[in-house]
Parts: C-alpha cells; structure tokens; sequence
C-alpha cells in the first residue's frame, strides 16, 4: 500500500499546530515571565503572571537583596522637635508638694528614712518624691572658683504625695521628722510660684551672677536689711549677719516657712531698701 506523503504547506501547519506554545508568545503583553530555573518572585505563585510593577520593590526596602533598609532620620529635624518640647513643670506632677520640717544636719538621712518606710508600707502610690531643694553656690577654693552643692533650706525636705490619714501617718512617724510645715496643724501645700521657683530646671548656658569689685564690699554692713534681688529668692528680704569680704557674699536671715533661715547670697544679688 502506498502513502501519500503530506504536501508540504499541510505538513509545517500541523506542526505549528501541535507545538507547545513558546514563552514569548504565551506571555501577556506588559508582562515578563521568568525564565526556565529562575524563581519565582515571592508572593507571587508558580506559573502566575507577574506584571512588571509587582516587582518593583516598595520603598525601604533593598530591590536586589530585598532586605528592609533602615529609615532615614532627619537629625536637624529631630533636634528642632526635641527643642521645642515644653518643659514639664515639678507642680504639674500627681499629688501635692508639702514642707517637712527635719532635724537640721540630718535632711539626707530623713530622706531615706521616709523613702525605705514608703516603699516597705506600700505607699508608693500616695508619696511620690522626697526633695532636698539645693542650689548651686560659686566659692573660692586655694584661689580658684567652684560651683558647689548646698541645701536651699537646712531643716526642711518637699515631699509630693496624695495626703491622706495613711500618708499623712507614714511622713509624720519617720525617725527625725519634727512636723509639716502649715497653718495650724493642717499641712499646707506649695502654691505653683514655690515649687517651680524651688525646683526649677537651671540652664546649664546660664551664666551665674557677675562678681562686683572690692567697692562693693563697703556697701553692705552687719544688721543691715536688704531685698535679694534675683535667684530662688527673689524678692525675699532679711538682715545679713554675716559679710565675706573674701568671697563677696554675704548670709542673710530669710523668713521661709515662717522660720528665719540663714542664706548665702553674692554682694550682686541683694540690695538695700
């Protein structure tokens, strides 16, 4: 039997028509499909589409390595944001601040007595903070100046709690504790003036009071009443009984908490009436 061969037009048609589609061709327009052995991209499944903004790799994010590149910070930005945050102020904190009155010499051991009774009675929620006001003080030391550390108040701590019965109790029994400091023998809370005036945030870029010559020396005398002038007493008045003629400073008795209180002051600081 004899079999006709195919003419040839037929022959190339059933073979294009039976041929397996090649990549080219299968793919969408504005497509690209992966190669043979290349992977997939990920989130993509096998044999899917991918259309060529799915491949492009998100912000932040490395395209080659895929790994999340870390975000870009604007110091200058977050500098300008920090700076402009307000400062909180100690009298916006939870509860009230209060005078205590201690034993003079003993402030800083008072201070951990009242701060061990209130955490070993469980009374962290109602008393807050145990404060001894300080202020810094320029001395002369072997001919050179220093800025030191002195207590604002000798005899007294701020404490910031929730007064009540039980906190009331807990302060007021602590060994060398002598009383609150009030009208009567009802404690008396710190108006905002004192407490931001006692506990105020200092300028580290400020400057501290410019010392006078040695003609301000004579313009002060014992038992003279002056005005402090500037500082954390401003506008407080007293007798100086005591002149450094050395250190141009003087000490005056301050009426604080109706006690009169000795304070160090520069010869700038105070004037006469």
């Amino acid at each position: 039997m004899t079999f006709l061969e195919p003419e040839p037009d037929d022959a190339q048609d059933a073979a294009e028509t039976d041929a397996p589609p090649s990549p080219t061709d299968a793919a969408t327009p504005g497509t690209i499909t992966p190669d043979a052995g290349e992977a997939d991209a990920p989130g993509v499944e096998p044999g899917e589409d991918v259309v060529a903004a799915d491949v492009i790799a998100p912000t932040g994010v490395d395209p080659e390595t895929g790994e999340v590149l870390p975000e870009v910070v604007d110091a200058e930005a977050l500098v300008e944001e920090e700076a402009a945050a307000p400062v909180e102020s100690p009298y916006d904190r939870p509860g009230r601040w209060f005078v205590v009155h201690t034993q003079s010499g003993y402030e800083k051991k008072v201070k951990q007595n009242l701060e061990a009774r209130t955490s070993s009675m469980n009374m962290e929620g109602r008393i807050h903070e145990v404060v001894i006001p300080m202020e810094d003080v320029v001395e002369i030391r072997n001919g050179k100046k220093q800025v030191v550390q002195k207590k604002m108040f000798p005899g007294y701590l701020l404490v910031r709690c929730l007064l009540d019965d039980d906190s009331w109790y807990v302060i007021r029994n602590t060994p060398g504790v002598t009383g609150f400091v009030g009208a009567g023998n009802k404690p008396s809370p710190l108006p905002r003036r004192d407490v931001e005036t006692f506990l105020a945030i200092k300028d580290d870029a400020e400057e501290l009071p410019n010392k006078k010559g040695r003609a301000a020396r004579l313009e002060h005398e014992l038992g003279e009443t002056v005005r402090v002038k500037e500082g954390p007493f401003a506008n407080f008045s007293g007798e100086i009984v005591e002149i450094n003629e050395d250190q141009l400073k003087v000490k005056v008795l301050v009426d604080i908490f109706g006690r009169e209180t000795p304070v160090e002051l520069d010869f700038s600081q105070v004037a006469k009436f």
